[in-house]
């Protein structure tokens, strides 16, 4: 799934017994670096708490709460100010 350049893209919580990501959830560009570096926690669009582990891959499945909450924001991520 290709995503318009926005301040969100999917990054992964939920693992599944073969260490598989479940979901990938949309997340603020900004602060995903910093959590892959860190360990701190991001906020996902769905209000979903963890750490980024890893990148979503074309066609992995993304959160559909976070999708839904995605496709209602404004184009442009809002920070044209």
């Amino acid at each position: 799934m290709t995503l318009p350049e926005t301040d969100v893209r999917p990054e992964t919580t939920d693992q599944t017994q073969d260490d598989r990501p479940e979901v990938f959830h949309y997340v603020q560009k900004d602060k995903i670096a910093e959590s892959a570096v860190m360990g701190t926690y991001v906020v996902a669009l769905c209000g979903e708490v963890f750490p980024v582990t890893k990148s979503a891959k074309p066609g992995s499945p993304v959160c559909p709460d976070c999708k839904k909450v995605f496709e209602g924001l404004p184009p442009g991520g809002g920070d044209d100010d």
